[in-house]
């Protein structure tokens, strides 16, 4: 029965796919029958477009599938690289829902009237996504501030979807091959993790004051303030930003600005985020970041940063091997780059490290010491995915979303300064942090920390091995717990496929 409702679902949400024509390449002759005669079955009787709209289509199917959008955007290796640049355009854009209908929920979170805590709250939303609504308001203390606050109804939404996606991800796994090695079930079981951290919005509060401390040192990288007594699992109120937002082109073009300066601010501002300290935002794309003119608090212009729904995280062994990769990159070490990727296990070892090194070299040589407006990314993400399949480099979703956000934000630099170079703006600072990480004293330093964790676990060790070896007399040691059942999924046996034809075909009937 559970299967029934997925597959429907999926049959609901493909028909309104298809009529965007974003089905259109599972109709390749290389899957499995069942998977293309839904495909085609789900396009009878539309006016599908020859080249598929997958941004259009998703968000024909509601918000959760926009996250999700946003989510393989980030996975051109699984979906193809044209297919992640069109749902790179999904901007997470509803219409927004009246303010009498979140109106409770602000009630509910400020115990009782919000005109308690607030002067005034403007009605009309500033900004409606899939999951939030933004209304600008001003405090009993007359701050001005942005309130976020959760669509009514968004966590069962959510719920429902995901069991689905789930479900779909697990019988793709279990086909074999390239899809066993893009591994679906890590991207859905990433992507629930990214969601439901946006449905709590204290999560969001955390990751903003979080951030905020990482890039103290970066006075030109603005991030608001929480307001912690107005906030709560479904409302996040923190300070306004009055700027202008840099998708705002013509506004920027008429601003009097340091544009190589703050190019700068916002490369450094990234690397310190992901290289130092391995704690990044995850969307910065020009609609979640400020140009903040010149005013009475500061002389000179400045770059402020919105939404931390969607963070990254990637541990400092990940970060010592990305900068290494990175520097080495720059500097056209590929031999190191390449024993890097072996140390890590990003390759396996059956490999050869110095083939390897060349096929590095035949994707970097070509864009050492070009501007960035000269490189196509669509080539060189091509490039590295055709390394990844050659070498049966398992995927590594954490450093996925980081490629996603460096290359976003080298996007936004240009468009602050065309002439930026990212590269050249990130070397120093690469070189300088892995010096400093690699240097005597942090070798000494992690070399101190290290003893000291594994003299902590010498009780256990001890209490392990009593246990293990029970002295005469003493109570035989309980059997250990059988092991907990693998989780399998079924293929698309014949039954499946005529129940999803059965389905498909009213489907088709039912939603014309």
């Amino acid at each position: 029965m559970i299967a029934a409702v997925h597959l429907w679902r999926l049959l609901v949400w493909g028909r309104r796919m298809a009529r965007h024509g974003a089905l259109r390449p599972f109709e390749d002759a290389r899957l499995p029958f069942g998977v293309r005669f839904v495909a085609k079955l789900a396009r009878f009787g539309t006016d599908a477009p020859r080249t598929p709209d997958f941004a259009a289509g998703l968000a024909a199917v509601g918000p959760a599938a926009i996250k999700l959008g946003q989510a393989l955007a980030t996975r051109p290796d699984l979906i193809g690289v044209e297919a992640a640049a069109d749902l790179a355009r999904l901007q997470d854009a509803l219409p927004p829902v009246p303010f009498s209908a979140v109106e409770p929920q602000l009630n509910a979170a400020c115990g009782g009237d919000w005109t308690r805590l607030f002067q005034s709250i403007a009605p009309e939303a500033v900004g409606a996504a899939s999951i939030a609504q933004v209304h600008k308001g001003v405090t009993s203390d007359g701050r001005a501030v942005a309130i976020k606050l959760l669509r009514p109804g968004i966590e069962a939404e959510v719920a429902a979807a995901l069991a689905t996606y789930e479900w779909g991800a697990a019988h793709l796994e279990t086909l074999g091959g390239e899809f066993a090695r893009l591994r679906p079930r890590a991207v859905i079981a990433t992507f629930k993790s990214w969601i439901e951290a946006e449905l709590d919005l204290r999560r969001e509060a955390a990751n903003a004051s979080e951030l905020a401390e990482i890039l103290a040192g970066e006075p030109d990288f603005v991030v608001p303030r929480v307001d912690w007594q107005r906030s709560t699992r479904r409302c996040l109120v923190i300070d306004w930003i009055d700027g202008v937002k840099l998708s705002n082109n013509a506004a920027i073009a008429g601003l009097d600005i340091d544009r190589p300066h703050l190019a700068r601010v916002l490369v450094n501002g990234f690397l310190a985020q992901a290289i130092a300290k391995g704690f990044f935002h995850a969307d910065l794309h020009q609609g979640n970041l400020f140009l903040i003119p010149p005013g009475e608090d500061c002389d000179h212009a400045r770059i402020g940063v919105i939404d931390f729904g969607i963070m990254g995280r990637i541990n400092r062994r990940a970060r010592l091997y990305l900068a290494e990769i990175l520097h080495g990159l720059v500097t056209g070490n590929y031999a190191r780059v390449a024993e890097i990727h072996f140390e890590a296990g990003y390759v396996p070892p059956h490999h050869n490290p110095a083939a390897f090194a060349t096929a590095l070299r035949a994707v970097g040589e070509p864009i050492r010491g070009r501007q960035a407006r000269e490189i196509s990314i669509t080539d060189l993400l091509e490039g590295l995915f055709a390394i990844t399949r050659s070498f049966d480099m398992p995927v590594q979703p954490h450093l996925l979303l980081l490629q996603k956000t460096m290359v976003m934000v080298e996007g936004v630099a240009l468009t602050i300064d065309p002439d930026v170079n990212m590269w050249e703006v990130a070397e120093p600072y690469v070189r300088d942090w892995v010096r400093d990480e690699m240097g005597p004293e942090a070798v000494i330093a992690d070399a101190l920390v290290l003893n000291a964790r594994a003299l902590r676990q010498l009780p256990r060790i001890f209490r392990q091995w009593v246990a293990e070896n029970p002295m005469p007399g003493a109570a035989p040691p309980q059997p250990p717990l059988p092991p907990l059942p693998e989780r399998t999924a079924t293929g698309w046996s014949t039954p499946w496929l005529l129940l999803t034809a059965g389905l498909g075909a009213a489907a088709v009937y039912l939603l014309g």
